[in-house]
Parts: C-alpha cells; structure tokens; sequence
C-alpha cells in the first residue's frame, strides 16, 4: 500500500488546499437553509423588500463562495488524481523495464496491461472521489446533525432510527458487492489475455479456420464479466431505491410531526423547512460515503495488485556501473566457466558445466535439438537470465560486475521471432543506432539482404511498418531485424536462429556480407539449418544443456557421430564430406 501511496507526496500541498476550499463549500451549503429559515420565519416574504434585499445579498455571496470554493477544489482534485494516475502509470512502466524474463512468467503481459490500465483508473477514480466525497460528506452529515438539532431537537429523533436503518442495509449490500469486484478484476485480466491472443495470432487463427473457437472463447470470457458486472450493477441498483424511500418517508415524516408542533407553537415553518433540508443533506451524505465504501474495497484490490508489482524484485540485478572501452580487457570475447542455469522452480538444469571461450572475431555455431537450451545460452550471454552456477565473461568482464547497458551496447541481438515495431524502416533501423545517418541505414540494408525490397516499395526507407511488421514477410522481417543490429556495428553479433525464414541462396549472400562487412567482429550463431553453421570457425554440439563435442565442421562429421547424424539428416553425405572448415 505505502509503495503506490508515496506517489501522492507530490500533491500534498494541492490536497490541502482542497480540503481547505472543499470545508468552505460545506459550511456555505450548510448556512443556506439557514439564511432561508431567517426569511421565512420572519415573515418578510412580499412585506418589507429592504429586507428581502439584505438577505439576498447574503444568500449571493454564500453561493458565489460556494461556487467559487466547488469549481477550485474540483480543479484540484482533478489535476491530483490525473497526476497520480500518470505518476502510477510511468512508476510501473518503469518497474517493469526492469524485469528479466523471469518476471514475466510470474505476472503475464495480459495482466500486466490491465494493472496499468483498469487497475490505475480504479484509483485514479477512487482519489477523485476521495478529495470530494470524502471530505465534504461527513462534514455535510455531522454538520447537518447538529444544525437540525438546533432547530427542533423533538424531530431530530428521527436521525436515530432513519441513520441506523440506512446503515444496516448499506453494510448487508457492501458485504454481498464487494467479493464481485475482486472476481470481476481478474475476468478483466481474463478477457484482455484472451482479445491479445486473438489479435497477435490472428493469421494462425485464420489459417487453422478456428475463427469459431475463439469466438466462443471471447465470448465466455465477455460473457463472464458481463455476468459480473450485471450483478454488481444490480446490487447496486437495490440500494438507490432503498436510500430513495428512506429520505422520501423521512421528509413525509418530518412535515407531518412539524406541522403538529406548529400547531402548538413549539415549531416555526422557516425552522421545519430548514429541518428538511439538513434531513435530507444528511442522509445524501450517507448515500456518498456509502458509495465511496462500496468503490473502496475494488479499488484496493487494484492497490493490491499494482503493489504486487512493486513489490516483483527484478531477479536480474544491474550494479548500474558503465564500463568504458579502455577498461574492456579483451574486447569482443565471451567465456563461459563451469556454467549452470536452470529456470526458477525446475529441478532439472537446462544447461550444465558449460565451458569454452569464444575469441575476437570467430565465428562460432551452436547446434542442437529443440529443447537442448541453445536460445538460453544466448539469453545468458545477455543477461536476460543469471547463471545458477559458474561465471560469464563477455570482454574479459564478468557480466554481473557491469551494468546492463555496458553490457548490450557490446552486443547486436538478433532474436529468434523477428520482432518490428510500429513507424517506419529508417525508425526501425536507428532502433539499434539513433544517430545512424542515412547511409549507414543504407548499408545495413544492403548487407542484410534488404535493400532490394526497401527499394522497390514506393517510399523506400520511409514506408510505414504496421504494429508487428504485419506487412513483411517473415523473411523480410528476419532481413531487417538483422539490419538493426548491423547498424549498431557492435563488437558481439548473436543470431538466435535468425536466418530461419530465408531460402539457402539469400542465407549464402547474407552470411558472406556479415562476413565481409563486421568490423573483425564475434558472430555467434544458433541454428538448425546445417548449411548456415557449416564454415564456422567452431560448432558446439549441444545435447540436454550439455556440450557434446566442439570443434570445425570436419574434426566433429570425423569424430562425433550425434553431429553427423544432424549433418546427413539434412544435406548429403558427398556435400558433408566437401563441406565446411
């Protein structure tokens, strides 16, 4: 709770002046019946205009105040609660920056967005009516109170039973709404999880014809928050009504023993006005306090879960020390001694004492089957995850004792699903270099395999990327994805199965044009393609986390027969043989 409360410290100066012009607003409203009282009770009405005039003036000024101290204290509250919003939405969008990979399997992105989202709009809504309604209505009821007791204390019993039965069916109401909040904040997380598969896998959906399950899928989970929401929206519904009859009868009430006292003469028609106007001033406030209790506990569970991640320490933690270029002591290597990683809550390793050095300027493959934890040894390298056991040396530096940018300002990551983002090509490839010139994006282009494509499109470099690169083929993506990194012109190049999506001619040119235009540079590559690992300078053979053999591609076809059965599996045994370093 204090984690997300500390982001209101900014506005406490704002929330004093508020509550300062809102405690002014609530003694106008409550000195008005007043000033109307004294009217009527002193029978000027249409008999002495001076005085009508008098009390006018008073009955103005009252409202202008009051006016005036509404419209600054709803300013402030207004500008309090957006500014704590945004404050919210920047403290998590922050937080989570600073995740490793790890973090995410703990709280998905589904969830997260509706944190920063519905989570945030909770409390936004809850401070706005907190800085009004919480203020202004126990004021308005015990000042209501105690102004209605001084015009007649005999009605005033009314308070005592009317208060006490409003109450009761306020809290049973409460008791019933408040669970369906918590339930209806994780169908939220539900239906927004489920509305992201089915936009970002649209094409799979589409091309295995499942349009109807997903519809079906979306449906029940609308259909749950929908139930939920009627059914809140329901309880609600009763309590409106109820709090409608009570302040109806109350009036009923109190005009029919007034007009009683009146007859007696213990009671002035101004007061019994004036009466009526508290009553119901009174049990108003009641409602508003009601309704803000009933906002209250949804708007905790959203604290709840916003605190959860504030309270998610990254796994991977960055000593923020920047390492300068003259203190790399062997610039462009990676060292893996006696590694071991395994992900959080697995008993078995993924990978297992790993040991071997890559130097400057080698290129160096990783083969291996699918699960062998060949993507994880490249996610290690750039400290997505940490090491269980062992130590990574990237430039002669253990990458705990740098700092994550020092880190990956070495390294040119090319992922495994080529990912692009919304803007254009030039945006996309500065992406990896923001102060690339044109001619450095260029040549990125060219060397990537791209500039053909880029080319031929209307706009060249300037064409628009839709959200995911939708408008690119995989291949295509895979090219440009490869082209940001190029243009960073780092000391460490890692291809995580990238030249998956290309034909074997495009994969030949772009390997040769990497070769040609890297600086001197280290390439790491993970692949399941033989052909693309066949020149390498060494292969590490992979197999459950653990290396089998490494060496060029004709030391393991001689000596490793795990490789030469991936090798033959794939390419013949005449290119096997004629193949390779």
């Amino acid at each position: 709770m204090k984690k997300v409360l500390k982001y209101l410290k900014p506005y406490t100066l704002a929330i004093i002046v508020a509550v300062i012009f809102t405690f002014i607003q609530s003694m106008c409203t409550l000195y008005l019946p007043n000033l109307m009282s004294d009217i009527v009770n002193n029978g000027i009405v249409g008999q002495n205009m001076d005085e009508v005039f008098k009390y006018g003036k008073y009955m103005l000024l009252v409202t202008i105040a009051y006016s005036a101290c509404a419209i600054i204290a709803t300013f402030l509250a207004s500008k309090v609660s957006v500014g704590f919003a945004r404050d919210l939405i920047n403290a998590i969008y922050k937080k989570v920056q600073k995740f490793s990979l790890s973090e995410f399997n703990k709280i998905p992105t589904s969830s997260l967005i509706t944190r920063t989202t519905n989570d945030v709009t909770q409390i936004q809504t809850l401070t706005l009516m907190s800085m009004r309604m919480m203020i202004i209505a126990p004021l308005m009821c015990i000042g209501g109170i105690i102004m209605a007791v001084q015009k007649n204390l005999r009605l005033s019993v009314l308070f005592i039973v009317v208060i006490p039965l409003l109450l009761v069916a306020i809290v049973l109401l409460a008791k019933k709404i408040v669970p369906l909040f918590t339930r209806l904040q994780k169908a939220t997380d539900r239906i927004n999880q489920v509305v992201r598969e089915k936009l970002t896998g649209v094409r799979v959906i589409r091309a295995f014809g499942t349009e109807e399950y997903e519809r079906d899928r979306y449906d029940k989970a609308n259909k749950n928050i929908y139930d939920i929401s009627i059914k809140a929206a329901y309880m609600m519904s009763i309590l409106m009504p109820i709090v409608m009859f009570v302040i109806n009868a109350s009036s009923v009430a109190v005009v029919w023993a007034g007009s009683s006292l009146i007859d007696q003469n213990l009671l002035e028609i101004g007061d019994m006005m004036a009466f009526m106007q508290y009553a119901i001033q009174v049990l108003f406030s009641i409602l508003a306090v009601t309704m803000l209790f009933v906002m209250i506990p949804r708007a905790i569970v959203s604290v709840k879960r916003i605190n959860e991640v504030f309270e998610l320490e990254p796994s991977i933690i960055d000593n923020h020390k920047d390492i300068k270029e003259e203190d790399i002591k062997e610039k462009g290597t990676i060292e893996f001694k006696d590694v071991e990683f395994r992900y959080e809550g697995s008993s078995e390793p993924v990978l297992s004492n790993l040991n071997f050095k890559i130097n400057k300027g080698e290129t160096v493959a990783i083969l291996g089957g699918t699960g062998s934890g060949k993507s994880s040894l490249l996610n290690l390298i750039m400290r997505f995850y940490d090491v269980t056991k062992g130590e990574i040396k990237v430039g002669g530096i253990n990458v705990k004792d740098m700092s994550l940018k020092s880190l990956r300002n070495m390294i040119g990551y090319i992922p495994q699903k080529a990912v692009l983002f919304s803007g254009t090509i030039e945006s996309n490839i500065k992406y990896g270099k923001k102060d690339a010139t044109e001619e450095e994006v260029v040549n990125a282009l060219k060397v990537s395999q791209s500039y053909d494509f880029v080319s031929d499109l209307d706009e060249g470099i300037k064409s628009e990327v839709a959200q995911g690169g939708t408008n690119f083929s995989g291949g295509q993506k895979q090219r440009l994805s490869i082209a940001r990194a190029i243009v960073k012109k780092p000391d460490i190049y890692l291809f995580d199965d990238s030249f998956s999506a290309l034909d074997y001619e495009t994969d030949k040119r772009l390997r040769k044009a990497i070769a040609e235009n890297t600086d001197n540079a280290t390439v790491v590559i993970v692949a399941q393609r033989v052909s693309t690992i066949l020149n390498a300078d060494n292969i590490i053979f992979i197999e459950d986390g653990k290396i089998i053999a490494q060496g060029t591609h004709k030391e393991l076809y001689a000596n490793c027969a795990s490789y030469r059965d991936v090798v033959l599996s794939q390419i013949t045994e005449k290119e096997a043989i004629n193949s390779g370093k």
